[in-house]
């Protein structure tokens, strides 16, 4: 039978709008779009690059709950507000993910609101970081 974990951070917005922060489906997991928003205090930092870095962490605090982590993330959704702060934004994804290389898409929405510069979603397989991984190049 298919073992599938839910896990809530305690969010208000997950207990809103009926989701959870993560949905593990075997090996695959599932993270919501996830802001900037520190889980503590609920404040936003107004520095897209302090977003960012946060953003970074919710999820990989997320992942730690279901035994994955950061290296296991095979794709990332990224919705920057701002099209003006997509290389500040860029630049932090770079160094969290160099190395990883997951599949990216990267967007300018508006978000749910003005206040939120950054937000990240992902898909990880558990146990990738692990995998023999084989790159292609097709450049030439």
């Amino acid at each position: 039978m298919t073992a599938i974990i839910k896990v809530k951070t305690g969010s208000i917005f997950e207990e809103k709008a009926s989701y959870s922060r993560i949905v593990a489906v075997d090996n695959w997991v599932y993270v919501s779009n996830t802001a900037g928003r520190h889980p503590v205090t609920k404040e936003i930092a107004p520095e897209v690059s302090a977003q960012t870095l946060q953003v970074f962490e919710n999820i990989e605090t997320a992942l730690k709950a279901v035994d994955c982590c950061l290296a296991d993330v095979v794709c990332s959704r990224v919705f920057i507000q701002e099209p003006d702060d997509v290389p500040t934004v860029m630049a932090l994804i770079g160094e969290k993910f160099r190395g990883i290389n997951p599949a990216s898409t990267v967007t300018c929405p508006p978000l749910g609101s003005t206040i939120y510069k950054v937000e990240l979603e992902v898909t990880a397989y558990r146990g990738a970081s692990k995998a023999d991984v084989q790159e292609i190049s097709l450049s030439a």
